[in-house]
């Protein structure tokens, strides 16, 4: 299998309570290697761009207004089947519904606050990881 890569964000209910190690532990084990990492405050704007294909939605302000509340850690992921992989290791949006031992069955408050969002495909883990990355910031 061909090496790919996916986009992570690690939410602000997470990072408020200290678990990017935890998180990034839990990556790590599932054979996926952090290619690149950066903690930022998320720029209204750059939320509204970022979750676009929900504007429509009525929960779009309240992801918005949670994705600007504190900082997140932006990642990139690389490893066989990096997407499909990571979506397997972060679990069921509803952490009442993860697999036990998935990301958010051990850390999600809610299905609002579920502590990580993953890409859902390579295209689109291509175009999230450009909104965020330079080239030479990520190092494989």
């Amino acid at each position: 299998m061909a090496i790919q890569r996916t986009f992570s964000i690690i939410k602000p209910d997470a990072t408020e309570r200290n678990l990017t190690g935890a998180i990034n532990a839990v990556i790590e084990e599932s054979g996926l290697r952090i290619v690149a990492q950066k903690r930022i405050i998320m720029a209204r704007r750059e939320a509204e761009a970022f979750y676009a294909v929900h504007k429509e939605r009525p929960f779009f302000g309240e992801l918005v207004d949670f994705m600007v509340s504190g900082p997140v850690v932006v990642q990139v992921l690389e490893g066989e089947n990096a997407v499909l992989r990571y979506r397997d290791v972060m679990g069921a949006t509803n952490p009442a519904n993860a697999a036990e031992g998935t990301i958010r069955k051990r850390f999600a408050r809610s299905i609002g606050e579920n502590s990580v969002h993953g890409s859902d495909s390579p295209e689109n883990a291509a175009i999230e990881i450009a909104q965020f990355f330079s080239g030479n910031e990520i190092v494989g």
